[in-house]
Parts: C-alpha cells; structure tokens; sequence
C-alpha cells in the first residue's frame, strides 16, 4: 500500500484553499481519452493552474481514443509517482483495472467528467441531465413541434446517457402526444463529428430531408450534423454543447441555435485542488461541496460534485466574451444582426 501522511489540518478541507502547511510536494498524473478535442487544452490549463498554486506537479498521458492504451498510461502515471490520479475515461467499464490499480497502491482517483461508476473514485462533472434539458428546451422553443433527430454521443460513455435522459425529460411528454417525432437517432463513435455527419446524412435520407429540429449531444457532432444539413440546403434549430470556439461563432451566425457552456476552467481548476486534497490524505466526504450521486445504470453511491452549465445564444455571447473564453473578434465574424455582444 502506497504510503500516504495524513495531516491535521485537513480535517475540514476547502477545495478552495488546496495548499496545506507541512504537505509534501504531490504529483497528480492526468489520464486523458482523447486529447485532440478542443475543450481538454482549457481543461488542462486549468488542471495545471490549480496545481501549480498548490505546489503540486503534473503529469499526464493521452490515451488516443484507446480504452486499452489508457490501462496501459495509468499503469505509467503510477509508476512515475502519481499521488492522485484525475482520469477521463475513454469507457466506463474498460477503465476498471486502471481503478483496481491505483487502489491497490492507495491512490485516489477522480473520474473526470465522465462517470466511472466505482465508490473508490470521486465524481467531477457537470450536470449532464441539466445539459441535455437545456439543449432541448432551447431547441423546443425555437421548433414546438416536428420531427426531431437526436444525435447521440459515444455508446461507451455514460454521458450520453444522461444526455438523453435530460433531453426526454423536456420533449418526452411531447413525442407521447404525437406533437414530436423522433424521426432518427444513433450513437456516433468517439463523439467524432464525421461519424455524427454520417449518422444525420443517413436520418436525412431515411426522412426525405424530412427533419425541422436537431438535439446533438455536444458541438463538434453539432458541426457534423449542420453540414449534412447544409448540404441538402436545410436550416433547422440544432442544439450542442461544449462552448466550443467554432460553435459559437455558429450561434453568432445563426447556424446553430444553442451551445451549453460548462466552463472548463472551472471545471479543471477543481479537479486539480481536490486531487491535491485526495493526495494529502482528505477523505471524500469531506471535500467541500461533495454529495451523493447514485443516478449511475448499476446505482453505485459516489461522492460527487455536479457543476451548472450556461447555456449561450445568440442573447447572451457577451458571457462568454466577458469571460475570456474567446476574443469577441473571432466568435463575431460573420455574426447575424441582433447578438448580444457583437
């Protein structure tokens, strides 16, 4: 069992503070999926900046969209000192050995942003129902009625699952009247916005073009999908996620109707002081602002901590402006009449 000091003052630990008087010098190892989509790079600068405050020193691995590379860089990140390991799953069951192995050598893990249902990992995530009923609220009242594709995320990340239960929740009672019609839905693997091209090229064809909304579970799928659109001249309401760069300035055009923004800044900032918590030996029910989450398929109680999302459109760009996710120059290039900090 690795060996880890536990120290008095983390009785009452605040993530807000991570650095603690007497702690030893922590290194936390970063596991992540898939590296290459745009949102990790502000992840991982928030990650690194949360460490760097508290002292600690980061090491990462990026596992390609590979579920057996991933086993392969924790195995790596432990053996080159990982206290504490924040891990985005590539799969949620693939992942358990990696889970096996950092609790055979007592480190604590974070399953980042995508659930790893394990009691041994603590969640950090947004709230990904909240995500999905706001994707489709925001759509519903631009298009009440019609025919609706969803086009779903990767069929091996829970996330998707969520997504769409969030999603139901806002036009389920709708489709039930006949008032809605989910006219096509399909996985899309890696979440890879060729694959959800295809996915809503094969809804088109099988509908006779015959689709007036689109609930996609996140903005490069959303991009994938709007082409297949414009290819056959459609303009309909589609919802995304991400606050990716290039989906904002599709809201800002008029293109896409919604992005929901979880600010991964903060989302990066506080994986970064709770793994250096979990490390200095705080358990998880005392993180700060930890609760239960048990909505998982097996019902597994974790402690969590669910973050809200910010839905942006073309009424409130200026949040995202104003924030300093992106320059108002490039999210308003080719912006519509109307926008709201353009």
């Amino acid at each position: 069992m690795k060996r880890r000091t536990l120290f008095a003052a983390l009785a009452a630990t605040c993530i807000a503070a991570p650095v603690f008087a007497g702690s030893h010098s922590v290194t936390v190892g970063v596991s992540w999926s898939n590296f290459q989509e745009e949102r990790w790079k502000t992840d991982e600068a928030a990650i690194k900046g949360a460490l760097e405050a508290a002292g600690a020193t980061y090491i990462s691995a990026d596992a390609q969209a590979s579920a057996a590379k991933q086993l392969t860089d924790v195995e790596s990140l432990i053996a080159q000192g990982a206290d504490a390991l924040i891990i985005l799953a590539m799969d949620k069951d693939a992942i358990g050995p990696a889970i096996d192995a950092a609790d055979n050598e007592g480190i604590p893990v974070v399953g980042y942003d995508r659930l790893i249902e394990d009691d041994r990992t603590f969640y950090l995530t947004f709230d990904n129902k909240g995500v999905g009923r706001i994707i489709a609220e925001t759509v519903k009242a631009a298009q009440p009625e019609g025919n609706y594709a969803i086009i779903k995320g990767d069929k091996g990340d829970p996330n998707a699952g969520f997504l769409l239960e969030g999603m139901m929740e806002v036009i389920g009672d709708d489709v039930a009247a006949g008032k809605i019609t989910v006219v096509g839905e399909a996985f899309s693997d890696g979440w890879k916005p060729d694959n959800a091209q295809k996915n809503m090229e094969q809804i088109l064809t099988a509908n006779g073009n015959n689709v007036d909304a689109v609930l996609s579970q996140n903005d490069g799928m959303a991009g994938g999908a709007i082409a297949a659109l414009a290819a056959q001249g459609l303009d309909v309401p589609v919802g995304g996620q991400d606050g990716d760069h290039a989906a904002l300035n599709r809201v800002a055009r008029g293109t896409q109707t919604v992005s929901v923004w979880k600010n991964a800044n903060d989302l990066g900032k506080a994986a970064g002081e709770i793994a250096v918590a979990l490390a200095n030996g705080t358990a998880m029910a005392d993180i700060e602002g930890a609760s239960i989450f048990s909505d998982g398929e097996k019902g597994v109680a974790m402690n969590a901590i669910l973050l809200d999302p910010t839905p942006i459109t073309k009424d409130n760009i200026s949040a995202v402006i104003d924030a300093g996710h992106i320059a108002k120059d490039k999210v308003c290039e080719g912006a519509m009449a109307g926008v709201n900090g353009c």
